[in-house]
């Protein structure tokens, strides 16, 4: 028997992953919201305001020249997928599912956001911060057995404690290689909306799983810097130091893996929590 609810999500997924974008390509700039547009400001044509349309069907281009990039139709095939992996996990639990798949849909917004702009908006975090909340006040155990709604507002506030002293370290370190340097250094490894977003990971998670978050992304954000710096002195054989690098999506990747498989990742790690 076909399980419709899969091909459903993933229509879903990639309607939402427009939504996204809509909301990726305008809130950096703007809190007010159009029409769907190009980079140059024109207006999409409706066959376009899907980035997968419009790469399949046309209308990529504007008349002039400015084109949807490829984050476009990736992020609405990467939404969908995650939402038909959620409707295979919890068929039968309709409001689980949606409430997962709304995660889903801020985290690749938050990441989107960030990647491209370096930002973590508040307009997005704070109204996040309310619907992680209300959906564990709602959900309950249906959400983790044996994990109590409290166990998700002390998430957000070690979130919050645990990444306001990586701030707090961060502006330390900033202060110490200005004086070193005689010049100041305003890049820093770690912003206000980094502190908000691990607030969010806490209070969608409980603060056990938000641990193991934590440790990803930690683990993760070095690797990347090696990779990038690595990278940086093959190309071009040197690296600008305090060059600031999102640390946004790396949060994101530690959260999305500990709300989605977090049985499997507590497993990795030869840990059992409700």
């Amino acid at each position: 028997m076909i399980n419709w609810s899969v091909p459903l999500a993933a229509l879903l997924g990639i309607l939402i992953g427009g939504v996204v974008n809509w909301l990726a390509d305008y809130l950096p700039y703007t809190a007010r919201l159009g029409a769907p547009r190009y980079a140059d400001g024109s207006p999409r044509p409706l066959v376009a305001w899907l980035g997968v349309s419009a790469f399949l069907l046309g209308g990529r281009s504007a008349p002039s020249g400015a084109a949807l990039s490829l984050r476009h139709p990736l992020t609405e095939i990467g939404v969908a997928a995650l939402y038909a992996y959620i409707a295979s996990l919890s068929p039968q639990d309709l409001p689980r599912a949606l409430f997962l798949m709304g995660n889903v849909a801020i985290l690749a917004l938050i990441t989107v956001i960030d990647l491209e702009h370096r930002m973590i908006l508040y307009v997005v975090i704070v109204p996040s911060c309310v619907y992680a909340l209300v959906g564990a006040a709602l959900l309950g155990e249906r959400l983790v057995p044996n994990l109590s709604f409290s166990d998700y507002l002390i998430g957000g506030a070690v979130g919050f404690g645990l990444f306001f002293v990586m701030y707090l370290g961060g502006l330390l370190f900033n202060y110490i290689a200005s004086n070193a340097r005689g010049a100041p250094v305003t890049e820093s490894a770690f912003g206000d909306g980094d502190v908000l977003l691990a607030t969010l990971a806490g209070f969608m998670l409980g603060w056990q799983a938000f641990i193991y978050a934590a440790l990803i992304a930690v683990f993760l954000g070095g690797l990347g810097a090696f990779v990038y710096l690595s990278g940086r002195m093959l190309l071009r054989g040197r690296y600008e130091w305090f060059t600031a690098l999102p640390y946004g999506q790396y949060i994101v990747f530690g959260a999305l893996i500990m709300l989605l498989w977090r049985a499997e990742a507590l497993a990795f790690f030869g840990v059992r929590l409700p």
